[in-house]
């Protein structure tokens, strides 16, 4: 092999390339994804050191504005997304790849609870490198669609028969958590029982090992603010929690939070 072709390979030209298949369309928190990952051999045969596979998503969190024009306001915050990394795999091996050749690796990936479900505002995706020892990494980056476990599902669902409708969803910064944000949902009430009762609802789920533990937040007089419920939590201010266990048959939890939502507005 020539010289000039190890050296473009260096830069990223006829190098090795990477690509992802996820064997489902959907996925769902709490459940395994299959994951093949193509490793195609570039002009030249190269050494890859390792691949890493992360399963990322974005948050919005407020953070100093930190402008020259702001200098004389420094409260004012302003919001920024933020990745964060929800998992990740990495070959526990290196190897070489030759000119022309392809190779396969099969992963089984579990997808953590908490992973936001894609409406919205709400990404999720996987992005995978190869580390290449003196060569630009090559990646490749895949969008995914995360849909609602069983029992976030059976909640979601009763919710919208009692004529909530989803305005808004956002993953929003908070501290507090085991991890650096939750999803918030924001609902308006178009017809039922709660029509004329509130002006919105805002609901944010964390589930734990045993249970699935709900906050709320109720506004009936257009005094809402962008991410309230997100900050009242960070605070400890927030009155209304409802537990659920996870053993709760999804039907069930639809109710309950009904229920619940009914008693205490």
């Amino acid at each position: 092999m020539s010289f000039f072709k190890k050296t473009l390979a260096s830069f990223g030209i006829g190098s090795a390339q990477v690509d992802t298949v996820l064997q489902q369309e959907v996925l769902y928190p709490g459940q395994k994804v299959n994951i093949i990952i193509h490793v195609y051999g570039g002009s030249t045969d190269q050494e890859i050191d390792n691949i890493d596979l992360k399963l990322y998503c974005r948050y919005i969190k407020e953070v100093p504005a930190n402008r020259d024009n702001d200098r004389h306001n420094p409260g004012r915050m302003r919001r920024q997304a933020q990745n964060h990394v929800l998992a990740s795999w990495s070959l526990p091996y290196a190897f070489t790849i030759q000119s022309g050749e392809t190779r396969d690796f099969e992963l089984e990936l579990d997808v953590p609870w908490n992973t936001p479900i894609t409406i919205g505002d709400a990404q999720v995706w996987i992005e995978t490198g190869l580390d290449i020892s003196m060569a630009k990494d090559p990646s490749d980056t895949d969008i995914v669609t995360i849909r609602p476990d069983p029992l976030m599902d059976g909640i979601l669902t009763e919710l919208e028969a009692q004529g909530l409708r989803i305005r808004q969803v956002e993953c929003e910064a908070v501290e507090g958590l085991a991890l650096p944000f939750v999803q918030e949902f924001e609902f308006v009430p178009t017809t039922g029982q709660f029509h004329g009762r509130w002006r919105e609802l805002e609901l944010v789920a964390y589930r734990e090992q045993d249970e699935l533990k709900l906050w709320f937040e109720i506004d009936r007089h257009r005094e809402g603010a962008k991410g309230m419920l997100a900050s009242l939590l960070g605070a400890g201010q927030l009155k209304r929690e409802l537990t659920l266990a996870t053993s709760t048959l999804p039907s069930e939890a639809g109710k309950c939070v009904v229920e619940y939502l009914d008693s205490s507005s």
